[in-house]
């Protein structure tokens, strides 16, 4: 097992029967993602894609959440949030791109990037614990992810149109119903007890079904992940966003 550590911003990394498990490790933070993070996790990705000792790539958090998205100090002034932009492009990419079979195990609540990547997932498991929230319009953010695309796709354009507009949050169960979710758990060790037994399969097959899978998407996914993260820069150049996000902590809210 490793640990990345980096002013605090941790992942842990370990591999075992062909699972490359990714934990984001930041539990006093909620698990936020820092760019730090996304540049470690893209690097993962495209590295995993190529190495024959990994059969799937399974993201998941420690502690009580999964994520709570973006930390919000990634706006910092000091950061360019053009580089910031760039690095999360990459990632999304990395995400739409994974020829191998990728997997959330949703341990506690998604908010933002950490419930919109989950569509870019073959397979979600998420205990009963978790909810799912983009509050995109609270803090000044776009929709990201693709889910300007895919929730319509897998939740009908009605209840997509209240998580993208509203920040509506759903719950596990509500998740399973729209099909963000494939299957809720309430003991995680038996989770990770079927994903050891799916590691028997054959790699190449998955490899293959994908590709099929992915034929018609892939490219389509990338373009609108470009026009996603075109419209965030638009967004965080007019000063929306570090408006609301400074606000939001000033006021101590909670998501």
């Amino acid at each position: 097992m490793d640990s990345i550590n980096a002013e605090e911003d941790i992942l842990i990394i370990n591999l075992n029967n062909g699972i490359k498990k990714v934990i984001f490790n930041r539990p006093k933070k909620k698990n936020a993602i820092s760019i730090k993070m996304y540049k470690e996790i893209t690097n993962i990705l495209n590295n995993s894609s190529k190495d024959d000792s990994i059969n799937m790539v399974v993201l998941t958090g420690t502690g009580h959440f999964f994520t709570s998205g973006n930390d919000l100090n990634i706006l910092n002034p000091s950061i360019s949030n053009e580089n910031f932009i760039t690095i999360f492009k990459n990632f999304i990419d990395a995400l739409i791109t994974f020829p191998k079979l990728l997997i959330a195990v949703v341990n506690g609540p998604a908010i933002g990037v950490g419930t919109t990547l989950l569509g870019l997932c073959d397979i979600v498991y998420a205990s009963e614990k978790a909810y799912f929230y983009t509050p995109f319009t609270k803090l000044g953010f776009t929709s990201e992810g693709c889910s300007s695309y895919i929730f319509p796709k897998i939740m009908g354009p009605s209840k997509a149109s209240e998580m993208l507009y509203f920040g509506y949050k759903m719950d596990a169960k509500e998740a399973k119903e729209y099909r963000l979710v494939g299957n809720i758990y309430q003991n995680e060790e038996e989770v990770w007890k079927y994903l050891n037994k799916l590691s028997q399969l054959s790699t190449k097959s998955i490899v293959a079904i994908k590709r099929l899978v992915q034929k018609c998407t892939k490219q389509t996914l990338l373009e609108i992940n470009k026009a996603e993260t075109e419209e965030l820069k638009q967004i965080i150049e007019s000063g929306e966003t570090v408006n609301r996000i400074l606000n939001f902590m000033s006021n101590k809210n909670k998501l």
